[in-house]
């Protein structure tokens, strides 16, 4: 139990209908989830209105009930407080729940579209290497110290995320990294929290279906930057055109990274091959065994990240050297014969582009075919799918065209958005086929020994939404079987 007042606290209140000095067991922003003594958020999510539900909150039990407008009527015994911003206040009303578990906790979030699991899971590894107990919120996984919970978004829910900072604050974790999403930012999960730094990695084409235009999609990850503190750092790519926009309106320390530009944190890539690449950072070199411009900048954003935090540089160098690639993120499985698969997370325009322009990089020559298998999910962002089969079509031999999640949408329609971007020249290099497993043995049956197979969208993912669906697909897996790495044997998996 816990004084409502005390969980008021930095939320502006518009007006209330009695005093807030009342015990409640725990907060709710979903009427199905409220039990008895509970206060009621409502919320105005993009479907429905949690307006309407507070009657069914108050029949299970709610004892007061937030709201943005205000409800007439409401049993006597009901306390009702109106706010201008539900969703901010439920965030902040998490954070004072737990007792502000962010404050206590050195936490940095990461944002922009690409690089930003492999930025905070490289950051999170790194501490952990030098001995710290650390934590990580992120698309792939929640880490406390080791210890994994599922994730289920790139940021989660404010309860949720409070929840388990306080969960990191008993284990004695000191250190938290964390992805802030452009969903989270709109929707104000991450208000009430105290980030000691943040982190911008780039902006490219994506989730347009949510914020409608690219202004406003920066827009809202501005407001990230916006909102540090004087006490932390801002760290931006700074050959990102959209870099230095971040730094316009923030307190924070303003501080760089780059490979081309001039900044606090440079990097210069001096050989790389698929086991590794070596690089300098600050003039010092490192070998390190991720590949990969993109990966260059998310090793530099670590860097920086772990010299801002008080690390010294020789050490996190060190440190930088023995790490390995995030699940998912171009992640390599050889075939018996030769044959190279790369599995990568992959899903916008731009990201699609640095992988397929790093494997032909690194290629050892150019008589080895490279073939993409992508798709696009469904529900999502329509315009950016002829623009990934466009970039898949220029920079690969060959291509097929498959389904990633269709979620809702009939999955060769989904394809038919993508080939409308292919331009003539390279029809002949493509093909289309709708289910993922048959995409994957095709690609394989298709390679010969030295070629590169890239399966892109999916990563680190272990399922596949079908008509709503959810079912188990690993695109690791079937690239497994479909090299003879694996068998199944009834419902399992064999080596």
């Amino acid at each position: 139990m816990i004084k409502l007042q005390n969980i008021l606290e930095d939320i502006k209140i518009i007006k209330q209908s009695a005093p807030a000095d009342i015990n409640i067991n725990h907060i709710q922003y979903d009427s199905r989830q409220v039990q008895s003594g509970d206060v009621f958020v409502a919320i105005k999510g993009i479907n429905t209105d949690g307006h309407q539900y507070i009657d069914k909150a108050i029949d299970k039990g709610a004892i007061a009930v937030v709201v943005e407008k205000r409800i007439d009527n409401l049993p006597n015994n009901i306390l009702q407080i109106q706010v201008d911003d539900s969703h901010r206040a439920l965030s902040v009303m998490a954070s004072n729940y737990y007792g502000r578990p962010s404050e206590q906790l050195k936490l940095v979030g990461v944002t922009g579209t690409n690089g930003k699991t492999t930025t905070a899971s490289l950051a999170y590894k790194l501490f952990k290497k030098a001995g710290y107990k650390a934590g990580l919120l992120s698309t792939v996984a929640i880490l406390i110290d080791g210890k994994t919970y599922p994730a289920t978004h790139t940021t989660p829910d404010p309860l949720v995320i409070n929840y388990y900072l306080d969960q990191m604050l008993k284990a004695g974790v000191t250190h938290v990294f964390m992805e802030v999403s452009s969903h989270g930012l709109d929707q104000k999960r991450t208000a009430g929290l105290n980030f000691d730094g943040g982190v911008f990695t780039n902006l490219t084409h994506d989730h347009l279906d949510y914020h409608e235009t690219f202004i406003n999609y920066r827009n809202t990850k501005k407001l990230f930057f916006d909102q540090l503190s004087k006490d932390a750092f801002a760290l931006v790519n700074a050959d990102d055109k959209n870099g230095l926009f971040m730094l316009q309106n923030t307190a924070a320390r303003k501080l760089t990274y780059a490979l081309k530009n001039p900044a606090d944190y440079k990097a210069k890539i001096l050989e790389q091959n698929f086991s590794g690449m070596l690089l300098t950072i600050n003039n010092m070199e490192v070998w390190v065994r991720l590949v990969g411009r993109f990966n260059a900048y998310n090793i530099l954003a670590v860097f920086g990240i772990a010299d801002q935090l008080g690390m010294e540089p020789f050490d996190i160098l060190q440190i930088i050297s023995e790490l390995h690639s995030v699940d998912g993120r171009f992640e390599l499985i050889l075939s018996p014969e030769g044959k190279i698969a790369i599995v990568d997370y992959a899903h916008t325009p731009d990201a699609l582009e640095n992988v397929l322009k790093t494997i032909n990089d690194i290629r050892p020559n150019n008589n080895e075919k490279l073939i993409t298998v992508v798709g696009a999910g469904g529900n999502r962002d329509k315009t950016k799918r002829p623009e990934m089969a466009e970039v898949a079509s220029r920079l690969s031999n060959s291509v097929i065209f498959t389904s990633d999640n269709p979620r809702d949408e009939v999955p060769d329609q989904i394809i038919d958005d993508m080939e409308a971007g292919v331009p003539p020249e390279h029809y002949k290099k493509t093909l289309r086929i709708t289910d993922r497993r048959q995409a994957i043995k095709a690609a394989a049956a298709l390679a010969n020994t030295g070629d590169i197979i890239l399966i892109a969208g999916k990563g680190h993912e272990d399922y596949q939404i079908i008509k709503g669906v959810k079912q188990h697909f690993d695109d690791r897996e079937e690239i497994k079987k479909a090299f003879g790495l694996i068998k199944e044997q009834g419902n399992s998996l064999t080596k």
